[in-house]
């Protein structure tokens, strides 16, 4: 359950940055979010997730060696 939380924080903390660094390129990508069609952010989202997923399975299996 740690786990959960130390990922929900840098999350949280890599966004912040973001947002901190480039605050005109975060409102611009929130503009085209939310100008595109619920089907192509779902995608993307799904992507961004299934990629995700990969690369915690990869340092899972890979850390476990």
């Amino acid at each position: 359950m740690n786990d959960l939380f130390y990922a929900l924080a840098l999350i949280m903390i890599i966004e912040g940055l973001l947002y901190a660094a480039f605050p005109e390129q975060m409102k611009g990508a929130i503009r085209q979010i939310l100008q595109a069609p619920n089907s192509e952010v779902r995608i993307f989202a799904l992507i961004i997730a299934a990629i995700g997923l990969l690369v915690l399975y990869m340092l899972k299996g890979f850390g476990s060696a």
